[in-house]
């Protein structure tokens, strides 16, 4: 009986057809906003195996082509998988060489393609994408999930940072922030992820996108303030608490 289960495996070796039933390595939020020059984003540099802090110097951004920044949250090797179609499409772009580029609209356009192509089959990529760019003075910002949902705005997030981050930058955010001022905001809501979401770490990096190409800042730590009583004893007063 084994000898013949044996022989039809070695027949027929496509018996099983795996999916990713859930994440293993994940990063957190992501932020984007439009600023006065071009585009800015942050992510820091977690990533937890489950509900470990595993790793704590993985790069979430990166310059896809000439004028676009990706960033992502959830699974890194699904990421990695991202990233390399897109340098395949960002390749078959340049051997055209008819003197036009990929912009950011067409590459987010390009993913929100992949990411619902592949949730219609049952097997996702297991990211929340932030696709930022400037190409020929005009900024763009978009975001796309894990099943292809996407829109265009002048802030994203994804993660804990669609529901913290975000209302902070519908109160702060304008159309006209210098650099100065959008960094200020986004180390202002990296701060609040770091204080609520215990997936955040204080590693982060923040990158910019203009007219003149991508600059990703290298590793820093922002300055925290731990004694809030909230912080302290976070259950008092409550009912039934220990």
């Amino acid at each position: 009986m084994d000898q013949i289960q044996l022989q039809k495996g070695l027949l027929c070796p496509q018996s099983d057809s795996q999916r990713t039933q859930y994440p293993y390595v994940t990063g957190t939020s992501v932020i984007g906003i439009k600023y006065r020059d071009g585009i800015l984003m942050a992510a820091d540099m977690g990533g937890s195996y489950g509900s470990t802090l595993r790793y704590k110097s993985v790069e979430r951004m990166k310059a896809i082509g000439k004028h676009s920044l990706l960033g992502a949250s959830g699974e890194i090797s699904d990421f990695q998988e991202i990233l390399r179609y897109l340098d395949e499409l960002i390749l078959y772009d340049n051997m055209w060489d008819d003197g036009n580029t990929l912009g950011p609209k067409e590459v987010h356009n390009y993913l929100t393609r992949v990411m619902y192509n592949r949730r219609n089959k049952f097997n996702p990529l297991w990211n929340s994408l932030v696709l930022g760019g400037v190409k020929n003075g005009r900024k763009y910002l978009g975001m796309v999930n894990m099943i292809g949902v996407h829109y265009e705005d002048n802030n994203v997030a994804t993660g804990f940072g669609n529901h913290l981050a975000r209302p902070i930058l519908r109160e702060e955010w304008h159309e006209n922030l210098s650099f100065e001022e959008g960094v200020k905001l986004l180390e202002k809501c990296m701060r609040v992820l770091l204080y609520r979401d215990r997936s955040a770490i204080n590693k982060l990096q923040i990158a910019k996108i203009t007219e003149e190409g991508v600059t990703i800042s290298p590793p820093y730590s922002l300055k925290t303030f731990w004694e809030f009583s909230a912080f302290k004893n976070p259950t008092v007063g409550v009912e039934g608490s220990w």
